[in-house]
C-alpha cells in the first residue's frame, strides 16, 4: 500500500537512536547486543517512540565501535546473529515500531575482503580501484598525495608496503587508518552498495541512516586544502567549501538509492548524516528525488540563546519546506556531547572533541539538566520529525571522568589524549538502580565505566516519579502524537527578550531562555519542563499551554 504524498510516516516520526553496545547486554560480556534490544522493546513502546535507529552491528574489528565494517551483510558475534536481528525486527514491527539501520558507505574496515584484496594486488589493479589509492609525491613517493587531515586527528593518508617489501602507494582514510575510503566513481562500488541496500530491505528494514552522507565524493584531482586551524573540525559543519565534503556528485548517488527504495512498499526512508555549514546546504540532501530526512545539525549546534534559536528554526522551516521535506530536529547523538551537559558549557567545544577532567568550562550538572529538559520540551513542539538519543529520556549527562586507560575512541589515541573524543556520550545506560551495572549487564560488566551517580537516574528509579525526566518525555511524546504537532505549523507569538513563544495546532509554547522569571500566560499548563513558581515561569523552563 502506498501512502499519499505528504503523509509518509517519516515526516512526523519520533525516532529513538539505539547505540547497541551501550543499550542492554543479555550475554553478560559487558557489550550490548541485539537480544538486549528485543528485551526492552516494551520500554520503548511505553516511552512512545515511532521508530528506532540502530548504530552499526555488522561484522567489524571494532576499531571505531563498528563504524569500521568488515561485512555489511552479517551481524558481528558481539551483538548476536542474523536470526537475532530478524527476531528483533519482527518483534519491533509487531509493536508498531519501525526499524532504521545504519549504513556506512564512505569507508570500510581495513579487514574488509575488498581491502585485503587491494593490499595484495598491484598498483592500478581493479582491486585497488575500489578504494582511494594514489602514488605519493616526492622523488620516491615518500610524501602523501595531498595535505588532507583525518577527522580523528593526524594525516588522512597512510602508505602501504607492497608485496615486494618496498614502500608503495598511499590510501585515503578521512577517519582512522583502519577505515579506508571507497572510490565512489567506481561502478563496482556503486553496485555493491545497491546489493547491500537490497539485502536489508528484503529483510524488512524501514530505512537507513547514512553515515558521513556528505563525504562519499571527493573533488577531482584531490587538491590540497588550507583548513582554518589546520584540522577538520565538525566534519565540515563549520566551514565553507571543502574538497572532501558536500561535493555535487554525491547527490546522484542518493537519487539512485531513492529510486531503489521506491521499489519497496512501506515508505522506506533515507536519513543523511551531513554536517554542512548552513541549513540551506543541508536541505539540498532532501530534495524530492534524493534522501527523505537530514539531521538538523545547525539546530543541534545552536547555543542556549532565544534569538539564535528562533533564527535557526525559521531558517529550517523555510529551507526544508522549499524542497517538500520535513525538518529533522535533533539535540544529541553518539558523536556529540550530550545536551544535558553541552547546553551548560562555558567554553568552546568543537564537535568530536568531547569533554574530560581537564576541559575548560565544564558544565554545572543541575543547570545542564534544567536546560536539557527545556530544550527537549521546545524541540518536541516543533513540526517535522525528531530524533532522540538513548538515555536522554533519563536526563543522562556526558560522563567526564573516564580514566585514560578506559577510553576507546580513536580520537583519543590519534591526538595523544589532546581530544577526549566521544566516549563520554557512549557509556552504557542505567536500567535498574540497585542491579549490577545498573541493569545493563547481569554480570556487572560494562565496556565503559558507569558513574556512581547514575543509580539515581536509572529507569526504574524514574518510572513512578511524575517529576522525573522519563515522565516528562513520556508526557511530551504522548501529547505530541495526540495533538498532531508533527504535522502542524509554527506561529510565532509576541514575547519578551530571551523568551520564545509559539503556537502549533492546539498547543502554545513558552520557553524562558532569559535571565529572569516571566509571568505565566493565560491557559492551562499541559506540560512544564520543570517546576513553576506560582504564576511565574522560571529561567531555563519551557511550558506547553492549552485552552481546551
Amino acid at each position: 500500500m502506498t501512502t499519499l504524498p505528504g503523509a509518509e510516516w517519516w515526516r512526523t516520526a519520533v525516532i529513538y537512536q539505539i547505540y547497541p553496545r551501550s543499550f542492554a547486554d543479555l550475554t553478560g560480556d559487558g557489550i550490548g547486543d541485539l537480544p538486549g534490544i528485543t528485551a526492552h522493546l516494551d520500554d520503548l513502546v511505553d516511552l512512545g517512540v515511532d521508530a528506532i535507529w540502530l548504530s552499526p552491528f555488522y561484522r567489524s574489528p571494532q576499531k571505531d565501535a563498528g563504524y569500521d565494517v568488515a561485512d555489511y551483510c552479517d551481524v558481528d558475534p558481539l551483538f548476536g546473529s542474523l536470526r537475532d536481528f530478524d527476531d528483533m525486527l519482527a518483534e519491533a514491527h509487531r509493536r508498531g515500531i519501525r526499524v532504521i539501520v545504519d549504513l556506512v558507505p564512505n569507508h570500510s574496515s581495513d579487514q574488509h575482503e575488498w581491502f585485503q584484496q587491494a593490499l595484495a594486488a598491484a598498483p592500478g589493479s581493479p582491486e585497488r580501484a575500489r578504494y582511494m589509492f594514489r602514488d605519493g609525491k616526492g622523488a620516491g613517493g615518500e610524501l602523501p598525495p595531498n595535505n588532507w587531515d583525518s577527522v580523528f586527528g593526524g594525516p588522512a593518508w597512510t602508505r602501504i608496503v607492497e608485496a615486494d617489501g618496498e614502500p608503495g602507494q598511499w590510501y585515503l582514510h578521512l577517519f582512522d587508518t583502519s577505515q579506508p575510503d571507497f572510490d565512489w566513481t567506481n561502478p563496482e562500488v556503486q553496485g555493491e552498495f545497491r546489493r547491500i541496500l537490497r539485502f536489508w530491505l528484503d529483510r524488512g528494514v524501514d530505512g537507513f541512516r547514512v553515515d558521513v552522507a556528505h563525504g562519499l565524493v571527493k573533488a577531482e584531482g584531490l587538491p590540497d586544502y588550507a583548513h582554518p586551524g589546520h584540522e577538520v573540525d565538525a566534519m565540515g559543519g563549520q566551514h565553507g567549501e571543502v574538497p572532501f565534503w558536500g561535493q555535487e556528485g554525491v547527490h546522484e548517488i542518493y537519487r539512485d538509492w531513492h529510486r531503489l527504495l521506491a521499489e519497496y512498499a512501506g515508505d522506506r526512508a533515507l536519513c543523511a548524516e551531513a554536517w554542512l555549514p548552513t541549513v540551506a546546504q543541508t536541505a539540498l540532501w532532501v530534495r524530492p528525488d534524493e534522501m527523505h530526512q537530514a539531521f538538523n545539525f545547525n539546530y543541534l549546534e545552536t547555543g542556549w540563546d532565544a534569538a539564535q534559536l528562533r533564527a535557526v528554526i525559521d531558517e529550517s522551516l523555510a529551507a526544508y519546506a522549499a524542497v517538500g521535506a520535513p525538518s529533522t530536529w535533533v539535540l544529541s547523538n553518539h558523536d556529540v556531547v550530550r545536551h544535558a551537559s553541552r547546553l551548560a558549557l562555558t567554553a568552546e567545544n568543537p564537535q568530536g572533541h568531547g569533554i574530560g577532567p581537564d576541559s575548560p568550562g565544564k558544565p554545572i550538572p543541575e543547570v545542564g539538566l534544567r536546560r536539557a529538559r527545556a530544550a527537549t520540551t521546545l524541540m518536541l513542539a516543533l513540526p517535522g520529525s525528531a530524533y532522540l538519543y538513548q538515555g536522554e529520556e533519563l536526563g543522562l549527562p556526558e560522563v567526564i571522568d573516564i580514566p585514560g586507560e578506559a577510553r576507546q575512541d580513536p580520537t583519543w589515541f590519534r591526538t595523544d589524549g589532546e581530544r577526549y573524543g566521544r566516549d563520554g556520550c557512549r557509556v552504557p545506560i542505567p536500567w535498574t538502580a540497585d542491579a549490577p551495572a545498573y541493569g545493563f549487564s547481569a554480570t556487572g560488566e560494562s565496556w565503559l565505566p558507569q558513574p556512581a551517580e547514575w543509580a539515581a537516574l536509572a529507569r526504574d528509579a524514574q518510572t513512578a516519579d511524575p517529576a522525573s525526566t522519563l515522565s516528562l518525555y513520556r508526557m511530551l511524546l504522548s501529547a505530541r502524537r495526540g495533538r498532531g504537532l508533527g504535522a502542524g505549523a509554527v506561529e510565532w507569538l509576541e514575547s519578551a527578550p530571551g523568551v520564545l513563544a509559539l503556537r502549533n495546532a492546539t498547543v502554545t509554547v513558552f520557553a524562558n531562555l532569559g535571565e529572569v522569571p516571566i509571568r505565566r500566560p493565560e491557559g492551562v499548563v499541559l506540560i512544564a519542563s520543570g517546576p513553576l513558581d506560582g504564576d511565574f515561569v522560571p529561567v531555563d523552563t519551557t511550558i506547553w499551554l492549552v485552552n481546551d
